[in-house]
């Protein structure tokens, strides 16, 4: 499990972890990509659950039956909610995504700039309408803004990757 913290304030997490349980761990750049989203996160995040008076929250994230499982909590570690969010809507883009990564990696060695240019802005429009797919998802449990919900999209690929890996 993979657990960050960091100063607190209302409507906005204070501490993220990724369930780590699965098969095998993740290869070291998933681990690099998860430490960057998450300190990312921590440093600049827009976090409201629905009906709640304000936190800081922390959040937990995890799969379960191809599903994504967002438990918050107070600071305190009081219950805020559970939910279990179904990734079919995500297919197309998670795959998309993980293509679209993998091109980049394959390019970083050895392209013109303007390839890798291309490329990259290919895996931001990916990684954007992933995002509001996310938001839009979401937005009758837990209020995120844009950059929130790109950070939590990249530790879902995570998610989804590691499962993928262990389950081979």
């Amino acid at each position: 499990m993979t657990t960050v913290t960091t100063s607190p304030s209302s409507f906005r997490l204070c501490a993220v972890s990724v369930d780590g349980s699965f098969g095998r761990q993740s290869d070291k750049d998933q681990k690099r990509e998860q430490a960057v989203a998450i300190f990312d996160l921590l440093d600049n995040n827009s976090f409201a659950p629905v009906g709640h008076d304000g936190g800081p929250y922390r959040l937990c994230l995890a799969l379960a039956d191809r599903r994504l499982v967002m438990t918050v909590t107070t600071e305190n570690g009081a219950p805020v909610l559970c939910h279990h969010l179904s990734l079919t809507s995500f297919r197309r883009l998670l795959r998309d995504y993980s293509l679209v990564c993998d091109s980049h990696y394959n390019a970083m060695t050895g392209s013109a700039p303007q390839r890798l240019e291309a490329i990259d802005m290919g895996r931001r429009a990916v990684h954007n309408e992933a995002s509001e797919l996310l938001r839009e998802r979401l937005r009758s449990r837990i209020h995120v803004d844009l950059e929130t919900g790109r950070r939590l999209f990249t530790l879902l690929h995570v998610l989804i990757e590691r499962d993928v890996l262990s389950a081979r």
